[in-house]
């Protein structure tokens, strides 16, 4: 279950085909005033393509990543172009200057905010990209100055398996904390993690899967306190979290989708993926002994050959987006 260069050229297709691709477009917009009635392109000059602002992030970060881990990809610099292209410090001023404007102060929080990180962080170990990473830099302090700010006044998590899940936008941004060893924000996401899911026991799994979502609520929040509470505490916590996952099939087996054309059915394929990440994630920190580590990787398996064929499926609801969660599940 790793990345091969085969599939990651692949991958690359979708988001090269994409990023270029202004409509269809579902923009989620706060307009100030009838100036602002604008098209997705001359609003985001980077982020325009690929159907909304936070895909068009992570189909950047996924080409980042395919880029670095196989530089002799034939489609290379074609990568490298689309950045040269996107990347102009104009641009990206006026993308930061959509951030800054009234009315806006939750645009993407948080999920679209982590990618964001991600992306800044994948860019930071790929050598070819350190102009592009420096032209960048004005937004991820933007968007770090938005998590210090918003964690805390979040009194309560997001628990929902969309784009506003609180701990999958912690555990993103956790990581690119840790990578650019920026203590100040890893000690504002750990304790708003600890302060959220710390206390949490038998998780009803049982809700799971939502008809939309393409996130676990319960798998998220298990990936994050793992590289909160470290190899050493995390498997008292997820014993208590989920005391009996062999009983959730529903959780354990991957989730059916009925129609790939549908743009939230599709959702349940990036559940299948995102499940897979997770699962490989919180099998890592527990040692082997544990019987919840063997259930974690055989579910895993499960959940990737029932939706990774169907990456590229030749729906655009589905292609514009479900790459990047296929290459997180398989890992690097």
């Amino acid at each position: 279950m790793q990345l091969t260069i085969e599939q990651a050229a692949a991958f690359a297709e979708l988001p090269l085909a994409g990023l270029r691709r202004e409509y269809p477009n579902h923009l989620s917009h706060a307009l100030n005033s009838a100036d602002d009635a604008q098209t997705p392109r001359a609003l985001h000059p980077v982020f325009y393509g690929c159907y909304d602002w936070h895909s068009a992030v992570h189909g950047y970060w996924l080409l980042a990543r395919c880029a670095r881990l196989y530089p002799t990809l034939a489609a290379i610099s074609r990568i490298e172009a689309i950045f040269e292209e996107h990347f102009t410090e104009a641009a990206l001023q006026q993308e930061l200057a959509y951030f800054q404007a009234p009315s806006r102060r939750s645009f993407e929080r948080t999920y679209g905010w982590a990618w964001l990180l991600a992306l800044a962080q994948e860019l930071d170990c790929w050598s070819r990209a350190t102009v592009w990473r420096s032209r960048l830099q004005t937004l991820v302090d933007e968007i770090r100055g938005g998590f210090l700010r918003f964690l805390p006044i979040q009194s309560y998590p997001i628990r929902v398996g969309t784009h506003p899940n609180t701990a999958f936008g912690l555990k993103l941004a956790l990581d690119f904390a840790r990578q650019s060893k920026d203590n100040t924000l890893e000690a504002a996401l750990v304790g708003a993690a600890q302060r959220y899911f710390s206390a949490d026991r038998k998780y009803p799994a049982q809700i799971e899967p939502g008809g939309d979502e393409f996130l676990s609520g319960g798998l998220c929040e298990g990936l994050l306190m793992a590289s909160v509470l470290g190899a050493g505490k995390f498997p008292e916590w997820f014993t208590q979290f989920l005391p009996d996952l062999s009983t959730l099939t529903n959780l354990l087996y991957p989730a059916e989708v009925s129609d790939r054309s549908d743009p939230k059915i599709a959702h349940l394929d990036g559940l299948n993926l995102s499940r897979v990440w997770c699962m490989k994630g919180i099998a890592r920190h527990l040692p082997t002994t544990h019987p919840a580590r063997a259930q974690l990787l055989d579910a895993a398996r499960r959940h990737l050959d029932a939706s990774l064929p169907h990456v590229a499926s030749g729906h655009y609801e589905g292609e514009h987006w479900l790459a990047t969660f296929a290459l997180l599940a398989l890992g690097e």
